[in-house]
């Protein structure tokens, strides 16, 4: 609870005021109750000469005013804690969010979006509940039970004690629900609701593919088994683990009077006073209405808090996630160079290198293509250049400096990237490209357009670079796309363009545009790419062949041609499949009968 209080930040104060107040207006729903006993108590007394009764009004108008300060009480405590809670649920999405752009961007691989907004937004949400709604009932529901253990023992301690019992027995089983086996439901819940979120965003991504096929949920089995593994896991619970001690329990709560009047029965005959034992057993049997409600907050508290842990354990686990490193002292950058020096790099939870004493070096202004069977580490080798991760061990250096002692946002400034797979901004044609330079003119804008053959895009879209694109606007093809995102590295203007798999999902239209965009964008830069494509490598100053995360070969395509090894075997496999074309069967027509057609 202190840690959630901690991101109330300056509001944390209003959350103790919030309690105190409805402690307070707890208590003050305790008059009514006090006032109907001494109405029944005055009754009682005068009986039969009910006339007799004088204070009977005033009781009323004491009821009356309890409840009302009682409301108003609660109202004044739930806006202070309110207030704490936003401002928690708040600092906690700013918190996470701006941790999340300090971890490098391979944090981004490991961890789907739907599972990282599920903990921004639903975790959060879930704690605001807790502090602005639960605890302050907690509160006053501690508060309900001092003033009723007081209560019940200050007329006839008997009579309270047998009040008390049922209240110990739902008290053992609220624990035996919320404790053990309890937690680690909870802990499974909330980690099934992520599990469903996760792979839920995955199928509604993947929707247009189930269309076309024709398929059902079923073909996104991973949806399906969240869904069933979670109404598996709360059914089993429910069913089988709470059934019996919340019947139970309910039923001694609600049930209440069933210990009470048989030890009123019992006492009635020895008691010297009558109508003073009736008017207590009165007071105790209209007070018993209280006792279920206390129980039933305490149970929501219980429930709400420990959905709260794990949240908050979820939080934390992002914000526990180690950040770059950013050098006391960062070194400037000079050149664009870029050399790798007994490079290894495993990818965390795994034991076998991704990359394995990988060294190579990339002059400044020359081009270098990493190519091999796929799973061979050109994208963790691309990756580690603009410092997505951390070399596990060796050095990845760009400009003669060790990334790691360069400043970040000057590394990210010296790199422009484009991915296999790049994502247009709902936004319009000119202020997607804009993103790469936020202070880049109209007309720089227009001229990396151009650069990047996007003429015939911007000349098809209704109002030309201003046309919106995404929801509510214009879509692009996947190989316009791409030629976009490479109007965003030309805009950029970086010294090195590392590009994985730029041409991956390009049709053979789009990709003689988008080579000859890679011709704008190659001149006066290093140039580290990817491709499956070995006709787009052809005229590489540099090939480097990766093989199991190892260096198997490197040279110009020439010489690993007639080297005669995996480059070479590669090559012919791909001239192969470039040649291939379906075979057309010419038969001829069987000769016709006289009189037949």
């Amino acid at each position: 609870m202190a840690q959630l209080l901690d991101f109330a930040g300056g509001r944390k104060p209003l959350t103790y005021v919030g309690l105190a107040i409805s402690a307070i207006s707890q208590l003050l729903g305790f008059v009514p109750y006090v006032c109907i006993w001494l109405v029944a108590r005055d009754l009682i007394e005068v009986a039969p000469n009910w006339q007799a009764a004088q204070g009977i009004a005033a009781y009323g108008w004491w009821a009356i005013g309890g409840a009302i300060a009682s409301i108003a009480a609660y109202f004044l405590a739930l806006m202070c804690t309110h207030l704490a809670a936003f401002r928690a649920a708040s600092n906690m999405r700013k918190q996470t969010t701006e941790h999340l752009m300090r971890l490098p961007l391979g944090y981004f691989d490991a961890h789907a979006t739907g599972e990282l907004r599920r903990v921004i937004d639903g975790c959060a949400a879930s704690t605001e509940s807790l502090l602005a709604h639960v605890l302050p009932d907690a509160a006053g529901s501690i508060a309900m039970v001092v003033g009723m253990l007081a209560l019940l023992f200050a007329f006839d301690w008997r009579l309270g004690l047998a009040c008390l019992v049922p209240v110990v027995i739902s008290i053992c089983c609220l624990m035996t629900m919320m404790s053990g086996k309890g937690m680690e439901f909870m802990k499974s819940y909330m980690g099934a609701l992520v599990r469903m979120n996760e792979t839920g965003t995955e199928y509604v991504r993947g929707i247009p593919v189930v269309k076309v096929f024709q398929q059902t949920v079923y073909s996104f089995k991973a949806f399906h088994d969240a869904i069933a593994d979670y109404a598996r896991m709360a059914q089993d619970y429910a069913g089988t683990f709470c059934r019996k001690p919340q019947v139970f329990q309910l039923s001694v709560l609600n049930g209440l009077v069933v210990f009470l009047l048989p030890v009123a029965f019992i006492l009635a005959p020895g008691e010297a006073d009558f109508p003073r034992f009736v008017a207590d057993f009165a007071f105790y049997a209209i007070f018993s209405a209280v006792i279920p409600t206390a129980m039933a907050k305490l149970m929501f508290m219980s429930e709400a808090s420990q959905m709260a842990g794990d949240s908050l354990g979820r939080v934390r686990a992002i914000l526990e996630a180690k950040p770059l490193e950013t050098p006391a002292n960062p070194q400037p950058i000079e050149g664009g160079d870029v050399r790798f020096e007994y490079v290894s790099f495993a990818y965390e939870g795994t034991e076998t290198n991704a990359l394995d004493d990988v060294s190579f070096e990339v002059p400044a202004v020359t081009t270098l293509a990493l190519v091999g069977p796929s799973g061979g580490g050109k994208s963790t080798c691309a990756s580690l250049v603009p410092r997505f991760w951390d070399a596990t061990a060796g050095r990845v250096l760009v400009g003669g400096v060790d990334v790691r002692d360069a400043d970040p946002h000057e590394l990210m400034d010296k790199i422009a990237f484009v991915f296999q797979t790049n994502r247009l901004f709902s936004g319009t044609l000119e202020e997607n490209v804009r993103a790469a330079k936020p202070d880049a003119t109209r007309e720089q804008v227009l001229a990396a357009l151009r650069a990047a053959q996007c003429d015939d895009i911007v000349a098809k879209l209704p109002q030309g670079v201003d046309t919106r694109l995404g929801a509510g606007g214009a879509y692009l093809s996947g190989g316009e796309v791409q030629r976009v995102a490479l109007a965003r590295a030309i805009l950029k203007a970086a010294p090195i363009v590392v590009l994985d798999e730029a041409t991956a999902f390009a049709d053979p239209e789009n990709e003689a545009l988008i080579q000859r965009a890679f011709a704008k964008l190659a001149e006066n830069r290093t140039l580290i790419m990817i491709a499956h494509r070995l006709s787009t490598v052809v005229g590489a100053d540099q090939i480097v062949v990766l093989d199991q995360g190892r260096v198997a070969e490197r040279g110009t395509h020439a010489e690993l041609v007639e080297a005669g090894g995996l480059y070479a075997s590669m090559w012919a496999d791909y001239e192969q499949a470039a040649s291939w074309k379906i075979a057309g069967a010419q038969t001829e027509a069987p000769a016709m009968k006289g009189g037949e057609a």
